[in-house]
Parts: C-alpha cells; structure tokens; sequence
C-alpha cells in the first residue's frame, strides 16, 4: 500500500523520502480534494502503524482475523491505486 500511495503521489510530481511523508501528503493531496475516500488513507494509517508494531514490539501479535482484514483492505487500495495510475 505504501508504495502504491507512493506511485500516486509520483504520478503527481510529489516525492516524500520518509513513510510519515509519504502518508500526511497522500490524505492532503488526494483525500482533502476529495479525490479518494478517507476509507484508504485510514487503511494507508493502520497498515504503517501494525507495520512498526510487528517490527519492533515484539509483544505484537496478528491473528488470522486481523490478517485476512489486512490483506482485503491492500487488496482494494491497490485496486484504487492502479485505476488511478494506469487509467
């Protein structure tokens, strides 16, 4: 999903070298205009944070469940993301 926010933005002229960049320009520069619901900068903002809990708190853990909701929300940004890009 990040890089695929990150290939959006790209395709905008916009470069972020940090993630938390890369996430403050994606809500202002896509859900703020209201280009793209608010539903996949929150997916974008859940996804980074499990990201930095399962590198480095190592008292994370990620059922099945949590998962499954994980790999559904990346399916359908994706899916956003490539309308967006290649449309």
């Amino acid at each position: 999903m990040f890089y695929a926010a990150q290939a959006m933005l790209l395709g905008e002229g916009l470069s972020f070298s940090s993630h938390s960049g890369v996430l403050a320009a994606f809500g202002q520069q896509f859900v703020r205009s209201g280009q793209v619901s608010k539903d996949y900068h929150r997916a974008l903002i859940k996804a980074e944070r499990e990201r930095l809990s399962g590198d480095y708190d190592p008292d994370t853990a990620l059922n099945e469940a949590d998962a499954q909701e994980q790999i559904q929300q990346a399916e359908a940004f994706l899916d956003m993301a490539r309308s967006r890009i290649f449309d």
